[in-house]
């Protein structure tokens, strides 16, 4: 409820096919692909908003041009910036040079951002200062043209520090031990391997320059990935560039963070979602494919393309977060998962409204959750079909109460607006509360006071405090004598570790409210109990292999910890009941059957790193230390 979450990141690549002036004649600039991947990031800026960066690669300029150009932002709106700095140069350039707007070999040899293979990326740090250095695209360079690589990536390592150690036994020096450095240096490390196994193979047959176009078609990428990411534990899609115009984008092998392309004779374009390639390239739906898990869609210098396996995938377990709250909600698929999402929760709704449809308000904070939303409206028109065919089965004598049953229609309200011109800049304390409840305008007088009950739908309660000091004290001005705080995601009990800021167990209201529960019933030897086998499990070793933390919430049903965690977030001089319902994992899986990646409320992770992390975390908790656990 307005918590906001943090997503890693997203992704974007294209791949011209044809020659640089190809795409000039026909469009008539020579900023296609530009527009293009500005389009791309644009429809994905969702996923990031802290930074961004775009990278250019020519193909076959002459030496002593430079071929890779890079532009990286944390300005207010990093997209605009980046791509306003790209149209200036062209302007800069073309000063004078007017006729030549349209050669694409000049422009090739005289202005950046003129090549045939573009990434960019949208950041969203999950830590990290919000710096130019931590924006991606990253780049690694050699004088070699096969030798540098570009990489960016939506991904979480969780075995970052064993990665690290395995740089430094290669002989490296990595610069940080963050997954960026890591993942960047480990391709790269094997990326100067396979130059090396090339160069052997043909040193005695090719002379230079010859030879170094004979490295390059005969760089095998999918031995390059396999090499470098074979010990990854980690959500990533990763998408990376070299400098000779080979391209790849990576998928984990359980599909935790997700990857799709299209292919055409024009262009091959990879994103983080498929809206954005739909939008940018007008094209059909069930033309955008995903890329497998733990597969690559490698593209070769010459723009041919194949997906290819690099590391044997396991038990598909994609993100179910991306459904329920990060991905745009225009994907079709992902629009009737998250309105089937409302609609599964209407038996649970009823049943706290005790069926007093009459007296009832529904509505939604914040605007994400207006496609649950639909889907309950929708929910609750089936329900009242089937009570007027009940009615006139049984026989209703009375015209006027035959009316009242035909002619009722739930009560529907825009009840919560978010005022985006109303800063909360006052930092004392004891005013800041107030100041962010008026963040949010509140329609008056569609309350009946004292007898409605208002029922209003977000898509997660991760940590609860926005509806403690905001929140449920402005709904309360409206006078309603209960309100149902409703989430169309299961209750969040572990931390996350494959990409989304939800790392530590302090920040969860459903960990708390099963902290409350272990008191209140006497169990709290079971915390050192937990405690004691994690702190074992990580000294032997064996920490990745079980998740011990899930012993914490067993005693209690989910009904049990909802009820709590509406004691923990109602404030103590709040006037109306207040009620929170959580939709249920099973139903969660029949909203989202393609996307059983559950650990953030089941706590069974797709990864041995997963349940290291976990337990790792719980650790972390109990001794008081405020950090990540990888």
């Amino acid at each position: 409820m307005s918590d906001a979450i943090k997503h890693e990141c997203g992704i974007a690549l294209i791949r011209l096919r044809k020659p640089y002036q190809y795409y000039i004649d026909k469009y008539g600039t020579a900023l296609y692909g530009a527009n293009k991947l500005y389009l791309l990031m644009e429809k994905q800026v969702n996923r990031g908003q802290d930074g961004a960066g775009i990278a250019n690669i020519k193909l076959d300029v002459p030496a002593g041009h430079r071929y890779i150009s890079r532009y990286r932002s944390v300005d207010q709106r990093p997209v605009t910036d980046i791509f306003e700095k790209v149209n200036k140069k062209f302007r800069k350039a073309l000063k004078g040079n007017k006729d030549k707007a349209k050669d694409a070999k000049w422009l090739q040899e005289n202005i950046a951002f003129t090549g045939e293979v573009w990434m960019g990326h949208l950041r969203y740090g999950t830590h990290g200062a919000n710096e130019i250095e931590n924006c991606h695209p990253m780049l690694r360079q050699s004088n070699w043209r096969s030798r540098n690589l570009v990489v960016a990536g939506n991904f979480n390592m969780t075995n970052v520090e064993e990665l690290f150690d395995k740089l430094v036994s290669l002989g490296q020096h990595p610069k940080d031990k963050v997954d960026t450095v890591t993942v960047m240096e480990k391709i790269g490390h094997f990326l100067d391997e396979e130059n090396q196994r090339v160069f052997e193979r043909f040193k005695g047959i090719y002379e230079n320059p010859v030879l170094s176009d004979i490295i390059e078609d005969n760089l095998d990428m999918q031995r390059v990935l396999h090499r470098s990411c074979r010990d990854f534990d980690g959500g990533y899609a990763m998408v990376g560039m070299t400098g000779y115009g080979a391209a790849f984008v990576a998928r984990d092998p359980a599909g935790i963070r997700p990857a799709y392309y299209y292919a055409d004779d024009e262009v091959v374009v990879v994103a983080s979602e498929k809206p954005a390639i739909k939008t940018a390239f007008n094209v059909e739906y069930s033309a955008i494919q995903e890329v497998k898990p733990g597969h690559a869609l490698i593209i070769d210098k010459y723009g041919e393309y194949a997906e290819q396996e690099f590391v044997k995938p396991i038990e598909k377990k994609s993100c179910s977060f991306e459904r329920i709250y990060f991905s745009r909600a225009t994907d079709p698929d992902i629009y009737n998962e998250r309105k089937t999402l409302g609609k599964l929760l209407i038996p649970q709704i009823l049943k706290e409204i005790d069926y007093d449809l009459e007296n009832t308000v529904f509505s939604y904070i914040p605007n994400t959750a207006e496609t649950a939303f639909f889907g309950m409206v929708e929910g609750l028109e089936d329900y009242l079909a089937k009570q007027r065919k009940k009615a006139i089965m049984d026989g209703i004598l009375f015209e006027e109460e035959l009316d009242r049953v035909l002619s009722f229609r739930p009560r529907i309200e825009k009840l919560v607006a978010k005022d985006v011109k109303l800063r909360t800049f006052i930092a004392d304390d004891s005013q800041r509360d107030d100041m962010v409840s008026h963040v949010y305008d509140t329609t008056f007088e569609v309350i009946k006071k004292g007898k409605d009950n208002v029922v209003v739908v977000d898509d997660s309660i991760v940590r609860g405090t926005t509806l403690e000091k905001s929140i449920l004290r402005m709904l309360d001005r409206l006078g309603p004598k209960k309100i149902i705080i409703v989430s169309s995601a299961p209750q969040i009990r572990f931390p996350d570790c494959y990409g989304i800021d939800m790392s530590k167990f302090k920040e969860f209201v459903g960990f708390r409210a099963a902290l409350e529960l272990l008191r209140e019933r006497g169990l709290e030897e079971l915390l050192d109990e937990v405690y004691g086998q994690c702190v074992s499990a990580i000294e032997s070793g064996n920490a990745s292999k079980q998740n011990y933390v899930k012993a914490l919430f067993e005693p209690f049903t989910h009904e049990e910890l909802s009820r709590k965690v509406a004691q923990i977030v109602t404030p103590p001089d709040l006037q109306a009941e207040v009620a929170v319902i959580y939709q249920t994992v099973e139903n969660l899986h029949k909203a989202c059957p393609n996307h059983s990646g559950d650990w953030y409320f089941t706590g069974n992770y797709p990864t041995p790193g997963g349940n290291n992390v976990v337990n790792k975390a719980f650790v972390n908790f109990m001794e008081g230390k405020l950090v990540r656990a990888y």
